[in-house]
């Protein structure tokens, strides 16, 4: 019998699920303080909660039985999810449950901002009739900004365009294809979106990228008069900075559903007379509580009884002879990923080929581009992207993922090879492991040669000239950076020609040794690219 631990309120239609499903008690225990919690989840397989439970890694540590966790909701900043992967539990979100009604109230709070409901609504209840003060502003014909263009983004711009409004968007990976069939102007600088909108809305999770993203240099870079909507995380827009912002009249108001602290301990925000503010509730509906407490219950069951795993956040627990198998291709295929994310970054993805040679043909191919595709998709600013998520992430966004299988494997006994698509070209690398064991890259576009696939490699274009090599050597001398290992691969075999180098850095060289390479006439391109250390574990995977 599994035993699933409910702590939270849940919808009574996700509790019949788990009470009709054979072999599954669910345990209803509300109020619990965090050391009861604790002791609870000792004797139980899964937990379903919401936010009002927080699963620290005090909590965690030492659950030998506890299998799953499955948030009734999209937010997982209330489990620790690095702890959650060294007990080796799956986390489990529901990502569409709430998206509808996060985009209406997304679009409520613009609404009323923009027509001043509030302080009209109360205007009325105090008994006066003063329409004079509470003039507002349509939304047909203005911009509307929206930074990250995942599910709920692209749901508020339906609503939009619907209104007739402009709307224009920054996401790192979505395609310009796709933003192209909605309807919405893409692009790939956050700058650029701020300084053209009259209304803003963030619809990004709360990451160390996305904290204070919109802070008080870009609050000074819009226009004069315009409005921001936070549905989001607390914490994506600075509470301090805009606060400035709207006590100088630059910013004509704000509304805001979410914050830092919950509920705010620093009032000085919320109560601005130019700010609507709500206690979080962009998914306070009933239908929204009844999807995510159907869909959670649904994946635990899924997980449980049939070890089906979806919306995992991350990782995917495989056996151990799974994991013999197939871990040394797992690694390589997500370096692979993160390598040509890093050389196609701000380029805007449109599609990705992984060709299999050799003995690589031969293994889970389908595995091993999931996680190609989690090293491609790691920068996606409104998921959290692994394994089990990362291909349907890509399709979302219109980045469509193929592969195929070959036997031909000239000089090498196996290859990866990958083939990324962007709005601005295309990109080509292969890598192989040797001994089974060592990662390399062996090819870059049409350059060939042999390069460790791990650490910090700065990967520069030049031509095979006399004295390029000694110069780079130099300026990292000066600046205390130590090369251990460079691979080199010319178009011809003669000097002269346009290459590429690969040098295995120590340490991160900085901005001004960064900027004496490039300013170099010989070299015409460098890019950093930072990969996980030669033993690093995947960060996705644990066996179970």
């Amino acid at each position: 019998m599994y035993r699933v631990l409910i702590t939270d309120s849940l919808s009574p239609a996700g509790l019949e699920i788990l009470e009709q499903t054979d072999g599954i008690e669910p345990v209803v225990r509300s109020g619990l303080t965090p050391e009861q919690v604790r002791e609870e989840l000792r004797s139980c397989d899964a937990i379903i909660i919401r936010s009002g439970t927080t699963l620290t890694p005090e909590i965690l540590d030492g659950q030998q039985r506890l299998k799953c966790i499955a948030r009734a909701g999209v937010g997982v900043d209330n489990i620790d999810l690095e702890a959650a992967t060294k007990a080796g539990v799956l986390v489990m979100n529901t990502p569409s449950g709430n998206t509808i009604s996060t985009a209406e109230h997304t679009f409520a709070m613009m609404l009323a901002l923009s027509r001043n409901i509030g302080p009209a609504h109360a205007s009325m209840k105090a008994g006066k009739w003063d329409r004079k003060s509470f003039q507002g502003n349509q939304l047909a014909g203005k911009t509307l900004a929206l930074i990250g263009l995942g599910r709920i983004g692209l749901s508020v711009a339906s609503r939009a365009k619907a209104f007739e409004m402009n709307v224009i968007g920054y996401d790192p990976l979505i395609s310009e294809e796709k933003c192209r069939e909605l309807g919405i102007e893409l692009s790939r600088d956050v700058d650029d979106v701020v300084s053209r909108c009259d209304y803003l809305s963030v619809h990004t999770p709360l990451t160390e990228e996305t904290r204070g993203i919109i802070n008080a240099d870009r609050l000074a870079a819009m226009r004069r008069g315009a409005r921001l909507i936070n549905c989001a995380r607390g914490g994506i827009i600075d509470e301090n900075a805009l606060a400035d912002a709207i006590e100088s009249g630059h910013i004509a108001g704000a509304a805001i559903d979410v914050f830092v602290s919950e509920p705010p301990t620093d009032r000085r925000l919320a109560d601005l007379p130019q700010v609507l503010a709500t206690p979080h509730l962009g998914a306070s509906t009933s239908e929204a509580q009844e999807l995510v407490a159907v869909e959670a219950a649904e994946l635990v069951v899924a997980y449980l009884k049939r070890n089906e795993i979806r919306c995992a956040v991350n990782m995917a627990p495989v056996s151990a002879s799974e994991m013999g198998e197939l871990q040394n291709y797992l690694n390589l295929s997500y370096r692979m990923g993160l390598l040509a994310a890093q050389m196609t970054r701000q380029q805007g993805l449109r599609s990705a080929e992984v060709t299999y040679r050799g003995e690589a043909a031969t293994r889970k191919t389908r595995v091993l581009t999931s996680a190609f595709t989690a090293g491609l998709m790691e920068g996606a600013l409104d998921e959290s992207v692994n394994i089990i998520n990362a291909i349907a992430t890509a399709q979302e966004r219109g980045i469509h993922i193929r592969e195929s299988v070959t036997d031909v494997c000239e000089n090498f006994s196996s290859m990866v090879s990958v083939s990324v698509e962007t709005d601005q070209g295309r990109f080509d690398a292969s890598g192989t492991l040797f001994g089974n064991q060592f990662m390399r890259l062996v090819r870059l576009d049409e350059f060939q040669f042999e390069a460790y696939l791990d650490g910090l490699l700065l990967i520069y274009r030049h031509r095979d000239v006399p004295g390029v090599i000694g110069y780079i050597g130099t300026v990292f001398g000066e600046h205390d950076v130590n090369i251990a290992q460079m691979a080199m691969g010319r178009r011809q075999s003669q000097p002269g020609g346009d290459s590429v180098a690969v040098l295995n850095l120590d340490s991160e060289p900085s901005a001004e040794a960064i900027a004496r390479v490039e300013s170099h006439p010989e070299v015409h391109g460098v890019e950093m690219v930072r990969l996980p250390p030669a033993e690093a574990p995947l960060p996705w995977l644990t066996s179970n």
